[in-house]
C-alpha cells in the first residue's frame, strides 16, 4: 500500500498544474461551503442572543414573533399601547422579580428611539448574559433635573459622529412629515453604550418622562395648533407616562415562566399576552432562515462541481496514460493496485483542497471579523470547527473519495493489450 501511494503522489506531481487547478477548486468549494455555515451559525447565535437574562416579554395582545419584533428588534410597531397600571399590577405578582416598561415610536435620522427606565441598563442582558456597558459617560439620570438626556448605541454615535456633550432632535415616529421634529426639545448625549452587535447599537434610549415631555403639545399624532409648551414648561407638567409599549419581565424562578405567561393572557383589565423571547427568537428564525439555507445549497453545489471537475481531469488523462498504467501491470500490479492508486491520487487532491479551503475560512475569520463586527455588528471568532462543519469537511472528503473511484474503474478494466496497443 505504501509503494502505491508513493507511485500516486509521483505520478501527481509529475501532471502538479492540472491537478492544482483541480485543488485550487475543491478548496474554493470547501472555502464557500465552510465559510457559509460558519457564517450562518455565528449570524444565528448573535441572532439568538439579541436579548437573553429576559424571562418574558409583556405586550398587547396581537403575535409571538410581533411583539418581539417590535420590542427586541425595534421593527415594526404595536397595534395598541399597555396601560402603565396593569404592568405595575403584574409586577407584583410574586413570582416576578423585576419590570423594565419599553415605550417606542420616536426615530432619530431612522434610528429608533427607546423611552425606558435606568432599570434598563441594570436589567438588560445580552449574549452570554453580558450587561449593557458605556464605552463613554453615563446612562440617562431618569430625574427632572436629567430631563433632556440620551444615551447612545454604539453604531449610532459611530455614524453620525455624535460625541459627549453634543445636541440633538428626536423626529416623531419615522420622521417622514413636515414638521415631525422636536426641535423645541433638544436632548443632550450623555454616554454611548459599548457595541453589543444587537439592535441595541442602532438605538437612542431615553427616559419615559423625557418621552412624555416632548409629545405634551401633540395629539393623535400631531402637533396641538396654537399650543406651544416650552421645554422648561414640561419639567413642570405630570411627566408620569400612562401607557407604554412593552416590558421587559424577569422572574424569581424560571420554574415560574408558564405560570406568570397565564396569569398575563388571562388578565381582566385589558388582553395581554407575555411571549418567552427563546422561543420567539427560534420561531423567527424558521422564518428568515431560508435564505441562509439556500446559500448553503448553492455552495454544496459548486462543491459537486469541484468534484466533478476532479473526475473530468482524471478520466481526460487516463487515455494518455495508458501506456504507464499497462507497464504497472506488466512489472506485476495487479488490477486493483491500479485502482487504488488512481483513487488515491484523487483522494489526496481533494484532501490537499480541504485542507486549503480550511485556512482560508481561518485567515477570512482572522482579517474579516473587527470589519464585521463594527459594520454589521456580527462577531466572528477564530475556532474549532462545529460538529456539523466536521461533517462537512467529512461530506468533501467522502464524496472526493467516491469520485475519485470513477477512473480507477475505467483503469482497473483496462486491459494489458488494449494499454500496450493503444488506439488511435
Amino acid at each position: 500500500m505504501r509503494a502505491i501511494l508513493a507511485i500516486a503522489l509521483r505520478s501527481a506531481w509529475n501532471r502538479r498544474g492540472t491537478l492544482a487547478l483541480v485543488g485550487l477548486s475543491v478548496a474554493l468549494s470547501t472555502f464557500l461551503l465552510l465559510g457559509v455555515e460558519r457564517l450562518r451559525s455565528d449570524v444565528r447565535e448573535n441572532f439568538s442572543q439579541s436579548v437573553s437574562g429576559t424571562d418574558l416579554i409583556v405586550g398587547a395582545r396581537s403575535g409571538p414573533m410581533q411583539l418581539l419584533l417590535y420590542a427586541v428588534f425595534r421593527v415594526g410597531g404595536a397595534t395598541n399601547n399597555v396601560r402603565i397600571d396593569s404592568l405595575e399590577a403584574i409586577a407584583k405578582h410574586r413570582a416576578v422579580a423585576w419590570m423594565v416598561p419599553l415605550s417606542l415610536g420616536d426615530s432619530h435620522r431612522s434610528h429608533p428611539v427607546l423611552a425606558t427606565t435606568p432599570g434598563y441598563f441594570e436589567h438588560f442582558r445580552y449574549g452570554d448574559k453580558q450587561r449593557l456597558a458605556l464605552a463613554q459617560g453615563r446612562p440617562f439620570s431618569g430625574d427632572l433635573e436629567g430631563l433632556y438626556e440620551v444615551v447612545l448605541g454604539a453604531e449610532v454615535a459611530g455614524q453620525l459622529g455624535y460625541r459627549l456633550g453634543d445636541r440633538l432632535t428626536l423626529s416623531h415616529g419615522g420622521g417622514g412629515m413636515p414638521g415631525a421634529e422636536h426641535v423645541d426639545k433638544p436632548f443632550s448625549v450623555v454616554g454611548i453604550l459599548q457595541r453589543t452587535g444587537t439592535p441595541v447599537d442602532r438605538t437612542l434610549h431615553i427616559s419615559l418622562q423625557a418621552m412624555e415631555a416632548i409629545h405634551l403639545d401633540w395629539v393623535a399624532g400631531v402637533p396641538l395648533p396654537g399650543t406651544k409648551i416650552s421645554a422648561e414648561q414640561a419639567r413642570a407638567a405630570d411627566l408620569d407616562p400612562k401607557q407604554v409599549t412593552a416590558a421587559l419581565v424577569g422572574l424569581k424562578n424560571r420554574a415560574a415562566v408558564f405560570a406568570v405567561q397565564r396569569a398575563v393572557a388571562e388578565f381582566e383589565g385589558e388582553p395581554l399576552m407575555a411571549v418567552l423571547p427563546g422561543v420567539a427568537l427560534d420561531e423567527l428564525w424558521d422564518v428568515v432562515g431560508a435564505g441562509e439555507r439556500a446559500l448553503l445549497a448553492m455552495s454544496a453545489m459548486v462543491a459537486v462541481v469541484s468534484l466533478v471537475g476532479l473526475v473530468a481531469v482524471v478520466l481526460a488523462g487516463l487515455n494518455e496514460r495508458r501506456r504507464e498504467l499497462a507497464v504497472l501491470r506488466a512489472v506485476g500490479a495487479a488490477p486493483r493496485h491500479v485502482l487504488l492508486m488512481l483513487a488515491a491520487e484523487g483522494a489526496l487532491v481533494t484532501l490537499l483542497g480541504v485542507l486549503l479551503g480550511v485556512l482560508a475560512v481561518a485567515a477570512a475569520v482572522v482579517a474579516l471579523a473587527p470589519w464585521l463586527q463594527s459594520s454589521y455588528g456580527i462577531t466572528m471568532t477564530l475556532t474549532a470547527p462545529t460538529a456539523p462543519q466536521w461533517g462537512l469537511l467529512a461530506a468533501v472528503l467522502t464524496a472526493g473519495f467516491l469520485a475519485s473511484l470513477v477512473p480507477g474503474w475505467r483503469a482497473y478494466r483496462l486491459s494489458l493489450a488494449d494499454g500496450l496497443s493503444p488506439r488511435d
